[in-house]
C-alpha cells in the first residue's frame, strides 16, 4: 500500500511539473502572437497560436491528472 502511494505521489509531482513547463511554452508563443511585428506572415501567426493552444490544452489536461491523484491519495489516506 505504501509503496502504492508512494507511486501515485511521484505521478503527482511529475504531472504538476510538466503542467508548468507546458504552460511557460504556451504563454511564450502567445505573447509571440500579441506582440506586434512587421515581418510575421499570416502562416506564422497562425502555427504560433496553434501551437499555443495546444500547449496550454495539454497543460490543463495535466492539471486536471495532477487533481486526480491528488484526491486519490487523499482517499488512500482516509481508507486507512
Amino acid at each position: 500500500m505504501e509503496k502504492q502511494t508512494k507511486v501515485i505521489y511521484e505521478k503527482m509531482v511529475d504531472f504538476k511539473q510538466f503542467a508548468v513547463v507546458l504552460l511557460a511554452v504556451g504563454v511564450f508563443f502567445f505573447l509571440g502572437v500579441i506582440i506586434p511585428s512587421d515581418t510575421k506572415s499570416e502562416m506564422n501567426v497562425n502555427i504560433m497560436m496553434i501551437s499555443s493552444m495546444s500547449f496550454l490544452a495539454g497543460s490543463i489536461f495535466l492539471f486536471i491528472q495532477y487533481k486526480q491523484c491528488q484526491l486519490k491519495l487523499m482517499d488512500m489516506e482516509d481508507g486507512k
